[in-house]
């Protein structure tokens, strides 16, 4: 597999999608990688093809297994504090497989530098040198900032933020930010349907309010 070592949008990506399938971002739902079959998905998805499931068919379940292992590495990764615990331990996934980078020529015939994998790796090596190179590049050109927990409160997710403006706030904005704001809607219809305590408050006919009882 080539991946494109200026294009770190598709790896950054991929390692957000990735952490957020585990059963600790969102309890309700559980495990997304339910098994071999899910991850066939979650690559195709992504339009991802490993060199390694070219000629030997779908992954197994030792696949799925590595794949969760290199989840909690990169959920790791995210949350590091530092920038030189990211380089160090984004490095070290490239190196897994990584060979490059080298120039090779694109769709358009043009050189361009690209990491490949080693001949022969397995699919989550092949993952960890993609979502390597993407972190890379992302802490490189954007910033370290760009690494981000998600803003909801009921979400344990985290997400690199490759956007142009760098104002994502949430794992899956179509969901996260959607059920944030829908809450708002909630509350908000809540309390302007509420009167002020003293507009519910019935008057004391025994006291008389402003009128003249002399």
């Amino acid at each position: 597999m080539k991946i494109s070592f200026s294009d770190y949008k598709v790896g950054a990506g991929v390692a957000t999608d990735l952490v957020n399938t585990s059963p600790v971002v969102r309890t309700n739902l559980g495990e997304i990688l339910t098994g071999p079959a899910a991850l066939t998905r979650f690559l195709a998805e992504h339009d991802v093809h490993p060199d390694a499931l070219a000629a030997g068919g779908p992954p197994d379940e030792a696949d799925l297994e590595e794949v969760r292992a290199l989840r909690g590495e990169i959920r790791a990764i995210l949350a590091a504090d530092a920038e030189e615990q990211v380089v160090e331990a984004a490095s070290a996934l490239v190196g897994r497989a990584g060979i490059g980078p080298s120039l090779y020529r694109d769709a358009e015939n043009r050189w361009q530098w690209y990491v490949a994998t080693s001949p022969d790796t397995s699919v989550a090596d092949e993952l960890a040198v993609l979502m390597g190179t993407g972190l890379l590049g992302t802490l490189r050109t954007l910033s370290h900032d760009r690494f981000r927990r998600c803003a909801s409160p009921v979400c344990e997710g985290m997400f690199v933020d490759t956007s142009k403006a760098g104002r994502r706030r949430y794992c899956m904005p179509e969901v996260c930010g959607n059920r944030l704001n829908v809450a708002s809607h909630r509350a908000r219809r809540l309390g302007s349907g509420r009167r002020p305590e003293s507009a519910r408050r019935r008057p004391d006919s025994r006291r008389g309010g402003d009128t003249d009882s002399g």
